[in-house]
This record gives C-alpha cells, sequence and structure tokens, in this order.
C-alpha cells in the first residue's frame, strides 16, 4: 500500500515538474525534503560548486521533493527517471537507516546506485565533565557489568541513527544483549545532551554538530567520534577505533544516481564528485557547516553503503524495529 501510495503521489510530482525536467538536458538535483535541511543543502552547494568549478556546463536545477522521509523522491526516481543521466539525488545517513528499516515501502537499495558522499557530521559519544567514564572502554564495560547503570540520551528515536550508533559500539565491544541497553529518544540532540550534563543519563550519543558549544564551554568531554580519523579542529578526541572498537558512523552527505544509467555516466558522476570534495569551494562550504571531510565514491562508496544497510538491518532486527 505505502509503495503504491509513494508511485501515486511521485506520478503526480511529474506533472508538476515535466516543463521543467523535460525541456533541457541542464542537471537537476533533487532534495527529498522541503528547503533548509541537510538534503537541500547537499543540492545547492554540490551543484552551486558543480557549475563553479566547470564540472557540468549550465547551472544544477534543485528541485525539493519532500514526502516520506525520503521515500516520495526514491520513488520517482525509481519509477520515473531510472535512465535520466542528467538526475542526482541528495541522500545522507538518513536515506540507508530508512532503507535498511524497509521505510519506503517495500523499496530496497539496489534499485538505485550510490555515487558518492564527500562530506559528514561526525558521530560522537559524550558525556558530562564530571563523569567518572573516562574512555570509551570505561562505558562498554560499565554496560556489560551491570547494562542498568547506563542510560544514553540521543536526538533520534529508539531505533534510529544515534540508538544505532550506541549499539554498534557496544558489540564492537563484546556485548550482544543489546536489547537490555537503556536509550531515551528525545527532541533533539540539545535535549539528549542537556539531560546528560544534568546527571539524568550518563552518554549522550549524537552528531559533532550538536556538541561544539558544550566542548567549548566545558560542559561535556567526548569519549569518542566515530569517524576514520580524528576530526580536523577536534585533533583531541579519540576515535573509536584507535580505542579498539572498529565503528564508523558517520552522518554522511552525498548522492544516488538512477540505477537504470550508464557505467561510464556512473563513473562520470563519480569523478565529478571527487573534484567537488578537492575544491577550495567544497573545503570552505564544510568548515562553515560544521562537516567533516568523509571523501568516497564510485563503486567503493556503493559497496560501502551496501555493508551499511545490511549492518543497519541486523541491528535493527536485533532490536525489534523491523521482524
Amino acid at each position: 500500500m505505502k509503495a503504491r501510495l509513494f508511485k501515486a503521489l511521485a506520478t503526480g510530482v511529474v506533472l508538476g515538474l515535466a516543463t521543467a525536467s523535460g525541456a533541457s538536458a541542464a542537471t537537476e538535483c533533487i532534495a527529498p525534503a522541503n528547503p533548509g535541511g541537510g538534503w537541500d543543502f547537499t543540492c545547492r552547494q554540490i551543484g552551486k560548486i558543480l557549475f563553479e568549478i566547470g564540472q557540468v556546463d549550465e547551472p544544477v536545477q534543485v528541485t525539493n521533493m519532500a514526502g516520506g522521509g525520503g521515500g516520495l523522491a526514491f520513488s520517482y526516481v525509481v519509477n520515473e527517471r531510472n535512465d535520466d543521466e542528467n538526475l542526482i539525488v541528495a541522500a545522507s545517513q538518513a536515506t540507508a537507516t530508512r532503507l535498511a528499516q524497509n521505510a519506503y515501502g517495500g523499496m530496497t537499495s539496489d534499485q538505485v546506485r550510490f555515487v558518492g558522499a564527500i562530506g559528514a557530521d561526525p558521530g560522537v559519544l559524550v558525556v558530562a565533565a564530571d563523569s567518572p567514564l573516562k574512555s570509551l572502554k570505561d562505558m562498554v564495560e560499565a554496560v556489560k557489568a551491570d547494562p542498568g547503570s547506563i542510560t544514553f540520551a540521543g536526538g533520534s528515536a529508539a531505533g534510529g541513527f544515534d540508538h544505532l550508533k550506541v549499539l554498534q559500539v557496544l558489540k564492537a565491544g563484546g556485548f550482544d544483549d543489546i536489547r537490555s541497553v537503556k536509550y531515551i529518544g528525545l527532541d533533539g540532540g540539545a535535549d539528549a545532551i542537556t539531560q546528560t550534563i544534568g546527571g539524568f543519563t550518563q552518554v549522550m550519543t549524537g552528531d559533532m554538530s550538536e556538541i561544539v558549544g558544550f566542548l567549548k564551554s566545558g560542559d561535556v568531554r567526548a569519549l569518542a567520534v566515530l569517524t576514520e580519523e580524528r576530526v580536523p579542529g577536534f585533533e583531541q578526541i579519540p576515535t573509536a577505533r584507535e580505542q579498539g572498537y572498529d565503528v564508523v558512523a558517520v552522518n554522511w552527505r552525498g548522492l544516488y544516481v538512477p540505477k537504470g544509467i550508464s557505467d561510464e555516466a556512473f563513473q562520470k558522476w563519480a569523478d565529478r564528485l571527487a573534484n567537488v570534495a578537492a575544491s577550495e569551494q567544497w573545503k570552505e562550504a564544510m568548515a562553515a557547516n560544521g562537516l567533516a571531510p568523509f571523501t568516497k565514491v564510485g563503486g567503493d562508496f556503493q559497496e560501502w553503503v551496501d555493508g551499511v544497510i545490511a549492518a543497519t538491518e541486523e541491528l535493527s532486527r536485533e532490536i525489534g524495529v523491523i521482524q
């Protein structure tokens, strides 16, 4: 039913976009949300830079297509634009999580091709400044000893990305009873970090952009950043990997393209995105918006996303989010 609804809505959207998308070969970037959010930022910044550095011949047209947490745009691309080589679509970790949890009405990740990510909001785990937990190992061992002694707070609902970050770290540390983990989903990272500073929860799980001000004020300490390497400007925060927990969990910013395009067109978009990532304009955009370098393009990125979706699906089943 949900899949049919997405298709019907998407077909209606086609009528409204026919003139804009059919009359020109200019690149179109679909932001699967209203203006102002992360997907809109991805389309507008990447689109602007693509033109500025000569990767496309005309300015990139941005189309906002909100609905179904990205599901409406996904269905529209699959059903109506499957072979359009001039179409790119903004995506993020939220896209991968929703696909893994079957939030798009039975549609699956292999119905598009993920072409690249060129920046990310790093995942972090933080505690109050006076917390007895001094390292990621302290946190994991405390949960192992008594799962009820540690309550985690995050800005996503149970089963969302903030929750899953914690579960990934605990599983990497050898703790498998993940349904016993205490997690409270709040209305955004600010509420989650306030609860942790106040002592109502012991660990906040969120993104780097949510904690910068609290780090600078000294209200919190970061136990780990969930990136491959330490984040520029925050070199004092160790990664989970260097502490012995092989977890990378970032809210990446990137693109997917229609599945039906040629391999040559797919590689062309991968190369274009790599050129954007290397540009001074993109480095400035990342610095201004609190993003860390995270560049994976082409087949490497597709393989990485496939792994992320599989791991997310497995975790989601373990905690009962999906059957």
